[in-house]
């Protein structure tokens, strides 16, 4: 999931229209949507960078990982929050796939960071 988000963001960053087009539809082409797909381009890069690094760390310490994919599930569920907030306004192919795609990257991102979850006592966070 780490490195699907880096390369979404990288993604983004080069062609921000790529993963705009079918959220946002025409509007895409715009600047201030040029703009915004690179932000969140870099969004998802830190995220996904910041995952990978903590991943990179004994098996035993792997709090500040749960923490990092857990952030990475907040964000794809408030991209569909987001995407409901303006439902009307989206084009009708686009929004279900931006709730398909942000709401299961929202809830494997939600799985892997219980996953991660210390279940003896005393275990490390």
């Amino acid at each position: 999931m780490a490195a699907g988000r880096v390369a979404l963001g990288l993604t983004a960053l080069a062609w921000p229209t790529a993963p705009a087009r079918p959220w946002v539809g025409a509007a895409a082409d715009d600047l201030a949507a040029r703009v915004l797909g690179r932000a969140l381009g870099a969004r998802d890069i830190a995220l996904g960078l910041g995952a990978l690094a903590a991943l990179q760390r004994p098996a035993g310490e792997l709090g500040s990982a749960r923490e990092w994919v857990a952030a990475g599930a907040v964000s794809d569920a408030l991209d569909v929050v987001v995407t409901v907030s303006s439902w009307r306004e989206l084009p009708r192919q686009g929004r279900w796939l931006v709730v398909a795609f942000a709401g299961g990257a929202a809830l494997a991102g939600g799985a892997a960071a219980l996953a991660m979850w210390p279940t003896q006592p005393g275990a490390a966070t």
